[in-house]
């Protein structure tokens, strides 16, 4: 029994029942789970803007646009089957005000938006999100035969949002 934090561009996988993945303190930054509950399968990554700079990156876990691909394939590499992929997103709060009234920038929208973009462009159905609102979450992964995702909102206490069966929950 192991858990595993991912850092900010970061993602981690697994397939052994007993193990944690863990993002913690997701304040704009996503959190993006998938899984394959049949066969036991959980990838998480901490995706951090919505898209990459034009040259190439070595992170594309940091990259929504590039993030979302990528985890998909380390999923597959555990032995996740994509027609059988659900999704889960925490996080994309509105941490940062700039000027009066903001200015358009609220990254943690954008990068919902993207991640969302991406899951839907892959035909990856999104199950549950715990995102938006002005508070950091930390989001959890129970590797398993029942996967299960909580999420705990900054100064809260931690909750299911997915488990077996899946279900949507929203926290806003």
């Amino acid at each position: 029994m192991a858990e595993a934090v991912v850092r900010m561009g970061e993602a981690a996988a697994s397939a052994t029942p007993g193990d944690t993945l863990a993002c913690i303190g997701l304040g704009s930054c996503i959190g993006l789970v998938l899984v394959d509950r049949a066969r036991s399968v959980a990838a998480l990554a901490h995706v951090m803007l919505p898209s990459a700079p034009a040259e190439p990156q070595a992170q594309p876990y940091k990259f929504a646009d590039l993030a979302v691909s990528a985890l998909l394939d380390l999923a597959l590499a555990h032995g996740a089957l994509k027609p059988r992929l659900e999704a889960a997103i925490v996080g994309g709060a509105a941490m940062f005000q700039f000027g009066a009234g903001g200015s358009g920038q609220d990254i943690g929208a954008r990068n919902e938006s993207a991640v969302r973009g991406r899951l839907d462009g892959l035909g990856i159905p999104l199950r549950a999100a715990a995102t938006g609102g002005g508070r950091g979450r930390t989001v959890r992964i129970f590797v398993g035969p029942d996967v299960a995702i909580t999420v705990r909102e900054a100064g809260g206490r931690e909750e299911a949002l997915l488990g077996a069966p899946m279900t949507v929950g929203v926290a806003a």
